[in-house]
């Protein structure tokens, strides 16, 4: 079982810059593939921005330059650095992990964090 905890959301200004930390217990971080998710009213949960067990990173094209996903195996804790927010942002922010089991077969299972919101102010 993992659990994840957001935190670092908040109020900010169009142009400003948040950051916001997931942390995780349970099982082995290191190994996990950690996701920032985000979900506005009436539309759809997102992608954000993924970071592999490796390093390597995928962005949606929104956030493209302007946010950064890393993470601290040490820590235990991915970040997802936001800046350059636009009011276009404002949305819930959801941590996810994806952690690999094996019973007769590899598969996998989604963990999530209970979220933090964002709001951007025009």
């Amino acid at each position: 079982q993992v659990r994840l905890v957001e935190s670092g959301g908040g109020l900010v200004q169009a142009g400003g810059s948040l950051r916001l930390s997931c942390a995780a217990s349970g099982g082995i971080f290191r190994y996990y593939t950690m996701g920032w998710y985000r979900q506005a009213p009436g539309k759809q949960r997102e992608l954000v921005a993924i970071i592999y067990s490796g390093g390597s990173t995928n962005y949606a094209d929104s956030v493209k330059g302007r946010f950064t996903i890393s993470r601290d195996n040490a820590k235990n804790t991915v970040y997802l650095q936001m800046n350059s927010l636009e009011p276009e942002d404002t949305a819930v922010y959801y941590c996810n992990a994806e952690v690999k089991y094996y019973s007769g077969s590899y598969y996998l299972h989604d963990y999530w964090g209970q979220g933090t919101q964002v709001t951007v102010s025009s």
